[in-house]
């Protein structure tokens, strides 16, 4: 049976699905034929199954890539701008990159090489970071003292995210107090700002962000027009920043 066929006879299943109960396209034996039909073919032809699955997840990276360049477009002002003296790098360079990132992500740890790597390398590279606590209370608690630091000490702010991301263990709120303290920011000057609501905020604010860029794990990047999900590496990271220099896209 050609293809055509059975895909004219699976629509036919679909639309019979559709029409009223009352009244079927096709009787009860006419159905368990086509079943049949549709149920023979495929365990001869189970490459139609693959070519389909394929199709699909081929339409839904590209709705994704389209929903989240619209995002983008919408909420640049929200995504590539952050509080003065907190952009890594050069900020005035003419690429962002922006991170968003959990303090317990064991692939954002792995990811803090890559940064460095690509702010030593690219003088003119401005890097943002965007704190998305995902993964539970101690990433929350971790995060408070961390935007309260960069409240108060944005000068300092890169170098109280390299400590605290690249320590051992958990990163909750005793360890991110303690590389505060060693920074010469006391927990007394740290707590009125950390239990502020600006700083609820500022968290509500960036994980809304991150669900309208569809941003479900950590690390994540955005460059110029484009989501890049997960330690992608620094190469790959290069190559887009590279792009976006020579046409004004991730890419090109």
């Amino acid at each position: 049976m050609p293809r055509t066929a059975i895909l004219a006879t699976i629509l036919a299943l679909g639309l019979t699905g559709a029409a009223s109960a009352a009244e079927p396209a096709f009787d009860d034996a006419q159905t368990k034929a086509i079943e049949g039909i549709v149920h023979d073919y495929l365990l001869k032809h189970p490459e139609v199954l693959v070519e389909t699955l394929n199709a699909l997840e081929a339409k839904r990276n590209s709705d994704q890539l389209t929903a989240q360049t619209a995002a983008i477009k919408s909420n640049e002002s929200e995504i590539f701008q952050t509080p003065k003296g907190t952009a890594l790098g050069d900020p005035t360079g003419d690429v962002t990159v922006v991170e968003f990132f959990d303090y317990n992500c064991g692939y954002c740890k792995h990811a803090l090489s890559d940064m460095d790597a690509l702010l030593k390398a690219d003088p003119n590279l401005r890097f943002v970071l965007k704190e998305i606590p995902v993964l539970g209370p101690q990433s929350v608690e971790a995060t408070r003292v961390s935007l309260a630091f960069r409240d108060l000490k944005p000068e300092l702010y890169g170098e109280f995210h390299r400590k605290l991301l690249g320590s051992r263990g958990v990163a909750d709120e005793k360890r991110a107090l303690s590389v505060a303290e060693d920074l010469g920011v006391t927990e007394a000057e740290l707590r009125p700002v950390m239990e502020s609501k600006d700083i609820q905020a500022q968290i509500e604010a960036e994980s809304d962000l991150a669900n309208k860029l569809q941003i479900s794990g950590t690390p994540t990047y955005v460059i110029n027009d484009r989501v890049l999900a997960g330690a992608v590496g620094a190469d790959n990271l290069t190559a887009a920043i590279a792009n976006v220099r020579k046409c004004g896209s991730a890419s090109c």
